[in-house]
């Protein structure tokens, strides 16, 4: 049986797919094999929105025209149907750059916990270190390999220890809101000063809002290097909250995406309804 997010991830996929024909309620629940009034009820669950509304941010034209604009999606509300207002978690996360010491190193002496958790974008990996999320990734298939080998080539000679309890309690914070708030939410990252430095400016563009390659590349102070900048997106170690998401080409298309072209419309239009 398909997980709710599947559902969801291949409503959207039929979605954008079919954007420019403007698809129908009835049409996408019928491609789900579903009823139209239980796909509604399951869409809107989902991201807070209804399909059609969603339907009216997918469309690369208006993409364009956020992106020409360097316009919110939350300032186009009346347009649109989506709530107003910013999600806490982009004002209360902060970012830490490995010590010159701990970078030399290869994280000798640190311990990292990590788990497997549900999302509302599916399974996600989330690993941590006592000073922050170091690692957080969205999984396709259960196999883990890729995501340890990716996170011992950051951290050598850190001790990696599977801690299903830790993780869960940072995916509470993330995703359910049940976690505590009373200090910022870290991550802890290993990077060039090139990498942190284009980290830290994607953390800088609001939730539901767009900004392109170049943007980013002024924000660093490097106007010409675009294709630098976006070598050191590819690489961000951590989903979500360096929202490499929010970056499209100058022409409006949504690019790619290291975890998928479909999850970066999820998690589009789930920031905007929850906003």
């Amino acid at each position: 049986m398909k997980s709710d997010y599947h559902r969801i991830a291949d409503a959207i996929d039929f979605i954008a797919t079919n954007s420019r024909r403007q698809p129908t309620l009835n049409d996408v629940a019928t491609h789900l094999e579903l009823s139209a009034a239980h796909f509604q009820r399951l869409f809107s669950r989902w991201a807070g929105v209804t399909p059609k509304k969603y339907l009216q941010i997918l469309t690369v034209e208006h993409a364009k025209q956020l992106l020409s604009e360097s316009k919110p999606l939350l300032a186009v509300s009346d347009e649109v149907g989506l709530s107003s207002g910013s999600r806490l978690y982009d004002h209360f996360v902060q970012l830490e750059a490995a010590t010159p010491g701990e970078y030399k190193t290869g994280g000798a002496g640190l311990s990292i916990d990590y788990g497997v958790h549900n999302s509302p974008f599916g399974d996600i990996f989330v690993a941590a270190t006592a000073r922050g999320i170091c690692k957080l990734s969205f999984l396709d298939q259960a196999d883990l390999t890729a995501d340890i080998t990716d996170l011992q080539r950051r951290w050598p000679n850190a001790l990696l220890r599977h801690n299903a309890p830790a993780s869960l309690k940072i995916i509470d914070r993330i995703f359910s809101g049940t976690g505590p708030v009373d200090r910022p939410l870290s991550l802890h990252v290993c990077g060039t000063n090139f990498q942190v430095n284009v980290w830290r400016a994607l953390m800088q563009i609001p939730a539901g809002t767009l900004r392109s390659y170049s943007h980013i590349a002024k924000a660093v102070g490097k106007p010409m290097a675009a294709r630098a900048v976006g070598s050191a997106i590819g690489s961000n170690p951590i989903a979500f909250f360096i929202p490499c998401h929010r970056v499209l080409q100058q022409s409006g298309n949504i690019g790619g995406y290291h975890w998928g072209l479909t999850r970066k419309h999820l998690i589009h239009a789930w920031e905007s309804a929850r906003g």
